[in-house]
């Protein structure tokens, strides 16, 4: 029998979308966000099913299983409220010897710039963080946390995020002993945000001017 009497086909194909989240978020889900993601979509859900944490679990235990079963190099990292995808345990030495090849190359540009983000903003949500930079810094972060650079604490806002910050050991290695005495430390902070005020009042702007542009079409009717 179906959890929640959802329907087979419907069924059948639940673990192979709780994979795509996974592999998309690159991060702890909790089972609560992957029920609030499975219902936004209209198309695959009739109004009459409700896909519950059980659901959830069930198709998770299905994905699992189906890992194992065509020999992935992933599988399943889970707690009491939340999974996220993983190297599988046979694939650790070789993932051990590549992440030391990532530690030894230069951060770059973009991990600098990410890295100065969280350094002048944080706490900070990655959402935040890709507003400022432009550009997903899903990968970025990554790389800054394999290195031991930031962390991920819980965010108090919103239980189904996080955000980054730095760590003692990235100070430590700076020469401060707290963020305040990082170079021009106000100063970089009150730019990043005016930066931030600036593209949402320019965001707003747009907006209000698309809703009075006058189009051909409306001189038209209003003729």
């Amino acid at each position: 029998m179906n959890p929640s009497n959802i329907p087979n086909n419907f069924a059948s194909s639940l673990s192979a979308k709780l994979e795509a989240i996974l592999f998309w978020k690159a991060e702890p889900v909790s089972f609560k966000k992957l029920t609030q993601l499975l219902l936004t979509e209209k198309t695959a859900i009739s109004e009459a099913v409700k896909v519950t944490e059980a659901d959830i679990k069930a198709g998770l235990t299905e994905l699992e299983t189906a890992l194992k079963n065509r020999g992935s190099g992933l599988t399943l990292v889970q707690t009491d409220t939340e999974v996220m995808l993983g190297t599988a345990k046979e694939f650790s030495p070789l993932i051990e010897q590549l992440t030391k090849e990532e530690l030894s190359r230069d951060l770059g540009k973009a991990g600098l710039e990410t890295l100065s983000i969280v350094l002048y903003q944080g706490p900070i949500s990655r959402a935040d963080i890709d507003y400022i930079r432009g550009v997903n810094s899903q990968f970025i972060l990554r790389n800054l946390l394999i290195r031991g650079l930031v962390e991920r604490i819980d965010n108090p806002k919103d239980a189904r995020s996080f955000l980054y910050k730095t760590t003692l050991d990235l100070l430590a290695h700076l020469g401060v002993s707290k963020i305040e005495e990082l170079p021009e430390y106000e100063k970089v902070r009150a730019d990043i945000e005016a930066f931030k005020s600036q593209n949402i009042e320019q965001s707003t702007e747009s907006t209000q001017s698309t809703d009075t542009t006058t189009t051909p079409a409306d001189a038209t009717i209003g003729a």
